[in-house]
């Protein structure tokens, strides 16, 4: 079986996805990143930016592997699958940006009450960076896109434009979830994501 590596989001905690890793086969290995310095991690001065992030994940990758990530984590998997595709098997972007114009679809912003939640998170997380939008149309890997349909930070709009441009991908539409959508609903998120893995 395919390895699984699980990449929260910006709040940085491993603990994040393992509600739904519990409730997915417990013969599939695997593996809970943490973000250092985000969230309530503990800091690590190697980690300065979103790009020492994907290092990290990377250096996990020996052979094919599926990624599962939210929000902001979304990001560093969209990213490795650009760059490796051959080590993406299959992708779940939960609620994530994907290197999209949120603001043009309509996101609010979230870093004040990011900062209010985790006043020691890592300056870069929150400061405004002009990334440039990523080609997602080049990502190969079959991809399921899970959303909430009351997500404010990133709405549906956003799910829907990553699915229209994604070659190989599915939105799933959770009735009644937030940005929190794979925590809170966790055993529709576990079975949604064990269909496009299994």
């Amino acid at each position: 079986m395919t390895r699984i590596l699980f990449l929260p989001g910006a709040g940085g905690s491993a603990d994040f996805w393992k509600p739904v890793g519990a409730r997915l086969p417990a013969d599939w290995p695997k593996h809970y990143f943490g973000w250092p310095g985000l969230g309530h991690q503990p800091h690590d001065p190697a980690i300065k930016s979103l790009d020492d992030l994907v290092q990290l994940a990377v250096r996990e990758i020996e052979a094919p592997v599926d990624l599962v990530a939210q929000s902001m984590g979304g990001v560093i998997a969209a990213q490795i699958a650009l760059a490796r595709p051959s080590l993406v098997r299959r992708l779940v972007l939960c609620v994530t940006s994907g290197g999209v114009d949120m603001a043009g679809l309509g996101a609010g912003d979230w870093r004040p009450d990011y900062r209010k939640s985790f006043p020691n998170a890592a300056d870069w997380i929150t400061a405004p960076r002009a990334s440039p939008p990523l080609p997602v149309e080049k990502i190969e890997a079959k991809t399921l896109l899970i959303w909430g349909d009351s997500d404010a930070i990133s709405p549906v709009a956003v799910g829907k434009h990553l699915a229209q441009r994604l070659p190989n991908a599915r939105l799933e539409i959770v009735p009644g979830g937030d940005h929190d959508v794979a925590s809170k609903h966790a055993n529709h998120v576990a079975r949604l994501i064990a269909r496009h893995l299994g």
